[in-house]
């Protein structure tokens, strides 16, 4: 298991690594960025990569799916790190976070590179901490960030490293930013090699981009259907006609048609009317948008049309289910 043939590993200098754990935290984040460290240690047979968890006072921290994690120490004990990720939660909140907001630019001030997971980097956003960085959070997430914070550059991959702010999509992703910088000095490509190995995962590069709607159901086997689902997430305010979908992927609309009945088993104009709708309840749900903007901003001429659709796909009204969500928080 370990590296011998590479004996620079061992000369490795100890990494201290800090995850800032807030109310409904992300678990599968945490996780898939802790063991590729805790499996790099066990390669390098020491321990380069030391982590803790950082609470924002001694409580235990609930997370996400109801599991209660016990952090190692509260943010007014932390010592110095060389990285502090904010492993965000679900929902979002927007009250009663000056004290982490405090805490995240005292860590920028002494030189400690941050980095966000899942919504993480929301909170480096709000304590001004991104401004000049390229940063990506999960997709269902852009639009809140980027309604609040319009300037920053937010990218839909699956992971973002510019120079010290290091930001990731969540779901499994962190995964993927913990091996690159596992390849980055100190570490090398030969250890984040060796942990994917360990891992039985495959290597997924910065580039590749966050999977959304109804691009998760179709993978990597028809280029042109995904180019179309694509061209259809980006034009949900200003919608097209499948005639025009089709000349953007330079196809003819009935070979476009068949392809989606085979594949997806609805036509395109229905597959691009459930984009709509997914994205108008990520608006509802994420957003304080009036339903007439959400509508709006799905496409939508007519606020009827689109509560009657709303209702007919999601057998509830567009505002009790807002409500119904945000009863449930």
């Amino acid at each position: 298991m370990p590296l011998t043939h590479d004996p620079a590993l061992h000369d490795l200098r100890v990494t201290r690594i800090g995850f800032l754990l807030l109310d409904n935290f992300s678990l599968i984040a945490l996780g898939t960025a802790v063991d590729p460290l805790r499996i790099a240690n066990m390669v390098v047979q020491r321990d380069v990569y030391e982590y803790q968890l950082i609470g924002t006072n001694g409580d235990i921290v609930r997370s996400s799916d109801g599991i209660r994690v016990m952090p190692d120490i509260a943010i007014s004990q932390a010592g110095t790190f060389d990285a502090v990720f904010v492993v965000g939660p679900n929902p979002i909140p927007r009250k009663g976070i000056g004290a982490i907001m405090d805490w995240l630019r005292l860590q920028a001030r002494n030189g400690t590179a941050l980095g966000g997971l899942d919504t993480g980097s929301y909170f480096l956003a709000r304590a001004g901490l991104l401004n000049g960085y390229r940063c990506t959070i999960h997709w269902e997430d852009q639009d809140v960030l980027l309604g609040q914070f319009p300037k920053l550059t937010v990218s839909n991959r699956l992971y973002e490293v510019d120079r010290d702010r290091y930001t990731c999509s969540g779901g499994v992703a962190p995964l993927d930013l913990m091996v690159h910088l596992l390849s980055m000095p100190p570490g090398s490509p030969t250890l984040s090699a060796r942990v994917l190995e360990l891992l039985l995962a495959e290597r997924r590069g910065h580039e590749e981009r966050q999977v959304t709607s109804l691009r998760q159901y179709i993978g990597r086997e028809h280029a042109k259907l995904d180019e179309a689902l694509q061209v259809m997430e980006s034009n949900v305010e200003e919608t097209l006609s499948v005639a025009e979908i089709a000349s953007f992927v330079q196809v003819s609309q009935r070979q476009l048609e068949r392809w989606f009945s085979e594949r997806l088993g609805k036509t395109p104009a229905q597959a691009y009317l459930e984009i709509r709708l997914l994205r108008a309840r990520q608006l509802l749900y994420r957003t304080a948008r009036p339903l007439e903007e959400v509508c709006a901003r799905t496409g939508f001429t007519s606020l009827t049309h689109f509560s009657t659709r709303y209702k007919a796909h999601f057998d509830i009204s567009p505002m009790a289910d807002r409500r119904r969500y945000q009863k449930a928080l």
